[in-house]
This record gives C-alpha cells, sequence and structure tokens, in this order.
C-alpha cells in the first residue's frame, strides 16, 4: 500500500506540469526565417500553403498527403505570438477530422522537414500547384 501512495503521489506532482506544457503550447505562432517572418506550429515546425487549394478546401488527399501532412486541429485553437487570431480557423476534411487553417487557407507540414526550424520545400511545385511558407499576414511568400 505504501508504493501505491507514493506512485499516486508522484503523478500528481508531474501531471500538472505535464499538461500545462501541452496547453500552453500555441496552435500557430511566428518566427523568423530565411524567408522572413513566416508561420510555424508551435513546435517550431515551419507550415506551407498549397496554391491547389480553394480557399476553405483541401485537394491534397493520399500521396499529396504523406509527402505533406495535414496540420490536424487537436482542442481549441490558440494564437502564438504575432499570429492574428481572426485568420486562424479550421476545416472539415473527407475523414470528418478538423485541418488548421490560416486565412482560409489549409495548412501542411512538409515529410522533409524532420526538425524544428527546416524549410527545405519552398515554392516546390508538386501535385498540381505550389508550396509556400505563409507570412502572418496569411499572405503566401512567393
Amino acid at each position: 500500500m505504501p508504493l501505491l501512495v507514493v506512485v499516486a503521489a508522484v503523478a500528481m506532482v508531474f501531471a500538472p506540469a505535464g499538461m500545462s506544457r501541452e496547453t500552453a503550447a500555441p496552435t500557430l505562432t511566428v518566427k523568423s526565417s530565411a524567408f522572413g517572418r513566416v508561420l510555424f506550429d508551435g513546435r517550431g515546425y515551419v507550415l506551407y500553403a498549397f496554391t491547389h487549394d480553394a480557399k476553405g478546401r483541401s485537394v491534397c488527399y493520399g500521396a499529396c498527403a504523406r509527402a505533406w501532412p495535414v496540420y490536424y486541429a487537436k482542442g481549441a485553437l490558440r494564437a502564438g505570438t504575432g499570429v492574428r487570431r481572426s485568420l486562424l480557423g479550421t476545416i472539415r476534411r473527407r475523414d470528418g477530422r478538423r485541418q488548421i487553417t490560416y486565412g482560409g487557407r489549409p495548412l501542411y507540414y512538409y515529410v522533409g522537414d524532420t526538425k524544428a526550424g527546416q524549410i527545405r520545400c519552398q515554392n516546390a511545385v508538386e501535385y498540381g500547384g505550389t508550396w509556400l511558407v505563409v507570412r502572418p499576414s496569411g499572405r503566401l511568400v512567393r
């Protein structure tokens, strides 16, 4: 029984810290890059928009979504430093999951960006459109 009490006490001490870090992370934030100030997720990974998407609708599925993973919403959206809350939103994908949007544009990662801060595929032409990073204004970096 004393071991159970110790385990419960340790869990209570560490649970709030873990939960507060998770809830404190912004959905989007703005950071400086070689392309100027652009959007990143709360972990520091850059986000891209696809010019072939219609505003408010994604056309990236299958092989496209494997190369350009969707940025899914998990819980409430949080605007970080430099992000315009009014431009932050979501759309529903065919599978019912919510994809994060900015200025109505669905957001994606690039599978080749393997660590925070990398931008390996700016201005890449694939899957019928161009992949571009996004400014805090919602405009695409060309």
